[in-house]
């Protein structure tokens, strides 16, 4: 929440600001400018606007979280803009669990559910209301509408949401006079924790920050159905990277992520990660962003790229595809025991099953593969998988929950996560990859530079799983004609 209050909605230090920069070419406002620019505006107010789809679902999550903590108040705000340089801020991304909590995306704004005598809670949105054109804060604070855009107004945000919204710029009182149990969500708001900090505790802080996490671990119908669209904006984002690779020539990574961004910019807010266009030896860093590169034929593309939605919902999918359509043998011999390990994967995911069973069945795969082309000498399948022998090629673990983060519920406890069991709802990468890096002298030559990942997003259902991201072909042989009739 920023340090406004509601008798000077300009802050001080912003007066020179007011019309210019410092360095700008403005100069003082002179009153007959601000007393123009407090006419002929029309009122632009909306009476009928429609409450969001995932309004209902909201309200259900917030009477799960009230039901858990009876009596105490909850305080989860937004978070606030980051500077990237200077005066120039990144995209501001809401927290997910505000998101989660109200179906809104506004910068500054904070949920709080106060605590009734019949141990519930009522919740209240508190967001900055539109500008104010009496005292000329809509267009000389640098951040009024007239620079920034439009904003709802608090009435229009009761519609949209379907629960009460105050000004924001009055929180900070209202937490001053607050009595009892205080439970924040930290790392967002400076200076909603400046005003609580003597109110609240690290421990009790850290509870209803987990509590939050394992909300998230089972989906609702919205969510899935968010998710299902992301996959498949996901896979088109695919198709459009496939049609740009060039055959005869090479394609930088820059091209391809910037192609990929725009099927996200397009159909949903943005990427919901940084995207890996990772060509030829840079498949082998796992964590590839730089995107520097160029994909040339005859090398591999490790693409890992996801849409997210416009309610801020991510896919998580990879494809290794050759550049030239069609793979060499080695290429398609790693590939293949990639392809097993996944399909071992899928099919440990399932109701009941425990959440380590897909990673130990496509890593005990990977294993079988790498002992039979003699990469351990005379050591058993069984011993390689016990010691973990299949880590220098493998690295990482073979999935993780996706919703609203592309790592998401990563603070519910290891007991309902990784030690838990699986439920219906709850919905999982599974990503297996061989990673040979080009200057590992204990693999033949041939194997060197070559990296292969293959993931999708897996939803576990009542009778087994789904996968959200099947329209994007898995098998080599299903890759190469893909690949052909996209490209005609």
């Amino acid at each position: 929440m920023t340090e406004r209050t509601a008798e000077s909605q300009v802050p001080e230090d912003l007066e020179s600001e007011r019309g210019s920069r410092k360095n700008g070419l403005l100069g003082k406002v002179s009153d007959e400018l601000a007393e123009n620019m407090k006419q002929g505006w029309a009122d632009t107010e909306r009476h009928d606007l429609k409450t969001i789809p995932q309004a209902a679902y909201t309200a259900r999550r917030r009477a799960r979280l009230s039901a858990r903590f009876p009596g105490e108040l909850l305080v989860i705000p937004s978070g606030n803009p980051k500077v990237r340089s200077n005066d120039t801020d990144y995209p501001f991304r809401p927290s997910s669990d505000y998101v989660y909590l109200t179906g809104d995306q506004s910068q500054d704004a904070v949920l709080v559910l106060e605590p009734g005598q019949d141990g519930t809670h009522r919740a209240i949105a508190y967001m900055l209301p539109r500008s104010d054109r009496e005292s000329g804060e809509f267009w000389q604070d640098y951040h009024g509408e007239l620079w920034d855009g439009r904003r709802n107004s608090l009435a229009e945000n009761e519609q949209l949401l379907g629960l009460p919204c105050r000004d924001v710029r009055t929180l900070t009182g209202r937490l001053a006079e607050a009595t009892g149990p205080i439970r924040l969500l930290r790392g967002y708001d400076a200076g909603v924790e400046a005003a609580l900090h003597d109110k609240v505790t690290a421990e009790r802080d850290g509870e209803f920050r987990v509590f939050l996490s394992e909300m998230r671990l089972v989906k609702d119908e919205f969510e899935i159905a968010d998710l299902r669209f992301a996959c498949e904006a996901t896979a088109r984002g695919f198709e459009d990277v496939v049609r740009v690779l060039g055959t005869d020539e090479p394609t930088l990574e820059r091209r391809i992520e910037g192609t990929f961004f725009l099927r996200a910019r397009i159909e949903g807010n943005d990427v919901g990660y940084a995207s890996i266009c990772a060509a030829g030896e840079h498949a082998t860093t796992l964590h590839w962003v730089r995107n520097d590169g160029a994909a040339r034929p005859g090398d591999l593309l490790l693409l890992d790229a996801g849409v997210e939605t416009n309610n801020l919902y991510t896919a998580d999918v990879t494809r290794t595809l050759p550049v030239s359509g069609r793979f060499t043998p080695i290429q398609r011999k790693v590939y293949e025991a990639v392809f097993a390990a996944q399909e071992a994967g899928i099919a440990a995911v399932k109701p009941g099953a425990a959440y380590r069973d897909f990673h130990d069945a496509a890593q005990r795969t990977l294993a079988e593969h790498l002992v039979s082309w003699g990469l351990f000498g005379d050591r058993s399948v069984d011993e390689v998988f016990a010691l973990g022998l299949q880590r220098r090629w493998t690295l990482a673990g073979t999935g993780h929950m996706i919703g609203l983060d592309v790592h998401d519920c990563a603070k519910a406890r290891t007991e309902l996560y990784v030690d838990g069991t699986l439920e219906p709802g709850m919905v999982l990468t599974v990503e297996p990859g061989m990673y040979f890096q080009s200057d590992d002298l204990t693999v033949p030559e041939e194997y060197r530079g070559i990296g292969v990942r293959i993931e999708d997003d897996i939803l576990v259902t009542a009778d087994g799983n789904e996968n959200l991201s099947a329209d994007l072909p898995r098998t080599a042989d299903e890759v190469e004609a893909w690949m052909a009739r996209l490209r005609g």
